[in-house]
């Protein structure tokens, strides 16, 4: 038997694998690369596993929620990602859901309380 301490964080794992999407896409109003996504998140606060981030980008790219483009001026070639157009309404669509939910579990911590 797992020990509440090994539940807890299981717990939190799970929660946070849910908020992912919403807070990739919320960083790529501008171009952004791989590693600089990682940077750019851990810095808010809002850590990502670089494991975790390319198939998710790579994923996106592939439900066309994301544009790229190769920078090859440099010594090492870059992906940089964007968010489409598509990708912009279904960020402004999760924002007003993840709003929502915020409000509604809120409610129910507070009555709690």
């Amino acid at each position: 038997m797992e020990s509440i301490e090994e539940l807890i964080n299981s717990l939190i794992v799970e929660l946070r694998r849910g908020t992912l999407i919403i807070s990739v896409l919320s960083q790529l109003n501008s171009p952004e690369y791989g590693y600089s996504l990682v940077q750019k998140l851990e810095d808010k606060n809002a850590p990502i596993d670089a494991g975790t981030l390319y198939p998710l980008l790579r994923r996106l790219e592939k439900q066309e929620l994301l544009t790229s483009e190769w920078d090859t001026s440099e010594s090492r070639p870059r992906k940089y990602y964007l968010l489409s157009d598509a990708g912009k309404m279904v960020y402004q669509r999760l924002k007003d859901e993840w709003g929502n939910l915020s409000n509604q579990l809120n409610a129910l911590i507070m009555e709690d309380e």
